[in-house]
């Protein structure tokens, strides 16, 4: 069974678009999404330095729009949004599940056709301003803590005043908080930690400090039509999967106060059979971390339009009757270098 996932934000690097324009209609589609949402997603991808695409108002619709671009250009071996269900009659593969890491589970709301892309990008556009908007209150942050049990490390964060925003398996958790609870966690690492990795984020996402985020968003996805999921989408919040589309949209809305369990997603896609998983690009952080979990699965990481046809390759290996019509959402069982660091939003 192949699953399809998109990264969340961190993964984005200066210049990444860059080789993705060449391929047909990619200037294009970006151009008309930044018209739709009034951000030069270009100049962004191509031209921006570090600084100017970890402002979490740029990175995210970025980081949406590269995830839609790259999974676009295995239309020919994929079967995504409207055309998933049928998949097995075009011969191409739909995805036994979907996922997106934080800001990434509004990617994966566009593979699942739960939402339409430009209307995605809008809602991220949002999504972005608002939590940059939050962050902006108090002097905030996060850590990942490479090592260590979360039986010990847990409640050590929470007797600092720190929340474990993502819990990423592989004996990796990110907390966030105030600069002055971050500072005690550096000078005490709980138990079995070995290093306290501070990122280079705006502000500490899927915490308490977000929470002025969710009622600007929930405004945001009034005017949202979402559809039910065509294909099985894989939750942030508690790694399950979810059939409506309107919770699914509850869910995005949600998460940005909320820790995102990755462990948890990893874990279903473990029980649901995966044995194949490309990551869109950015990609690299959620193959990293799979690497180290779900041991004996083929996976790509989409970095470069070079990765493609290594994607066709896997996904044409996945190939089989559960792999289309089958593993639509009621189909069988639907419950659920460096270090590789997902941090965020």
């Amino acid at each position: 069974m192949l699953v399809l996932v998109a990264p969340g934000q961190g993964a984005q690097t200066p210049g990444f678009l860059t080789p993705w324009l060449d391929l047909p209609g990619s200037a294009e589609s970006l151009a008309a999404w930044s018209d739709a949402i009034g951000l030069d997603l270009v100049h962004y991808g191509t031209k921006a330095d570090a600084d100017a695409i970890r402002d979490t108002a740029v990175a995210q619709p970025l980081l949406v729009a590269a995830g839609l671009l790259s999974a676009g250009a295995l239309a020919d071996v994929l079967a995504l949004g409207p055309d998933a269900p049928g998949a097995a009659a075009s011969g191409r593969v739909a995805p036994g599940a979907v996922a997106g890491h934080s800001v990434g589970e509004i990617t994966a709301a566009v593979f699942a056709n739960v939402l339409e892309s430009t209307a995605a990008l809008r809602l991220v556009r949002e999504r972005g301003l608002a939590m940059a908007e939050a962050a902006a209150v108090t002097e905030t942050g996060m850590s990942a803590l490479l090592g260590g049990e979360p039986e010990d490390v847990l409640p050590a964060l929470e007797k600092l005043g720190l929340t474990a925003a993502n819990v990423n398996g592989s004996g990796q958790i990110v907390a966030a908080g105030t600069a002055d609870e971050l500072a005690a966690l550096a000078a005490d690492k709980p138990e079995g930690v070995r290093r306290v990795v501070p990122l280079k984020v705006a502000g500490a996402f899927h915490t308490r400090h977000m929470a002025p985020a969710v009622a600007r968003l929930a405004a945001a996805t009034e005017t949202l039509t979402p559809a039910d999921p065509a294909l099985r989408y894989v939750s942030n919040k508690d790694g399950q999967v979810v059939e409506s589309g309107a919770a699914v949209v509850e869910r995005l809305v949600g998460q940005v106060a909320n820790s995102v369990r990755w462990d948890l997603c990893m874990e279903t896609f473990r029980n649901l059979g995966v044995t194949a998983l490309v990551e869109v690009c950015p990609g690299g952080t959620l193959t990293g971390l799979a690497k180290r979990e779900l041991r004996g699965v083929q996976m790509v990481a989409l970095k470069t339009p070079d990765d493609l046809d290594k994607a066709r390759a896997l996904v044409r290996a996945s190939m089989a009757p559960s792999s289309a019509s089958d593993d639509a959402p009621g189909a069988g069982d639907s419950s659920a270098t460096n270090p590789a660091v997902d941090t965020t939003a």
